[in-house]
């Protein structure tokens, strides 16, 4: 298992107004997507997130999104290791994710960028 970077997770009132903000901090154009009633821009290393509340909430658990290079691996190694599988792997926008919660309660989404 590979881990290829992570992707820090903010969530805004106004996903228009905090692109331009982190496209130039970042210094790269944002990639926007929606899923389950959420609006997200992945800027540089900065996912931004905004929409209904009771959408967020489930979404602020998860601390961090990992960036790797295989979710089925990664799932073999996470399970092997402890952590239990909560969601996945499945299709996303972007790739292919999973979400797992660590042996100290601690929960990660796992991304890939395969089809």
């Amino acid at each position: 298992m590979d881990i290829l970077g992570a992707t820090l997770r903010i969530y805004v009132d106004d996903l228009d107004k905090a692109i331009p903000f982190y496209e130039g901090l970042a210094g790269g154009r944002a990639h926007r997507f929606e899923r389950g009633g959420v609006e997200a821009a992945a800027v540089g290393c900065f996912l931004l997130m905004s929409g209904p509340e009771s959408q967020l909430e489930v979404l602020r658990k998860i601390t961090a999104t990992v960036a790797v290079t295989d979710v089925e691996e990664t799932h073999r190694v996470l399970t092997s290791l402890g952590a239990d599988v909560i969601a996945g792997p499945v299709p996303t926008p972007a790739g292919r994710n999973l979400i797992a919660r660590h042996p100290d309660g601690t929960i990660y989404e796992y991304v890939d960028r395969q089809a």
